[in-house]
């Protein structure tokens, strides 16, 4: 069974940094594309970013330069750092991982997510 448990939330001014973390249990992440999103309240959730099994990396255009996605394989944990944040970032963050190494940016394309950390931005 596969399990991604997020953490790294909180609340922080605008301008400011966090580093979320996507904690896998039953697959290793190396082997399978992994990614971020993020659902802001009244509206549907929508792509962060992600990392393939070979290690490319995506980003949406609205946090690109802002983030980075990045993974410790020995630890089997996903990070997303952040920095300028805005109040427009406030949001449920998700992790989830896709069953191929290759994935695009829909959501369909991944199967297990994890249950999701706050993130709110102060103005």
């Amino acid at each position: 069974q596969v399990q991604l448990v997020e953490s790294g939330g909180g609340l922080v001014q605008t301008g400011g940094s966090l580093r979320l973390s996507c904690a896998a249990n039953g697959r290793t992440i190396g082997n399978y594309a992994m990614a971020w999103f993020r659902q802001a309240p009244g509206r549907e959730r929508e792509f962060v970013a992600r990392i393939w099994s070979g290690g490319l990396t995506a980003y949406a255009d609205s946090v690109k330069g802002r983030c980075t996605i990045s993974r410790d394989i020995p630890k089997n944990t996903v990070y997303l750092q952040m920095s300028g944040l805005k109040p427009e970032d406030t949001a449920i963050y998700y992790c989830a991982s896709s069953s191929s190494g290759i994935a695009r940016s829909l959501q369909q394309n991944y199967e297990y997510w994890g249950q999701g950390t706050q993130v709110t931005v102060s103005s």
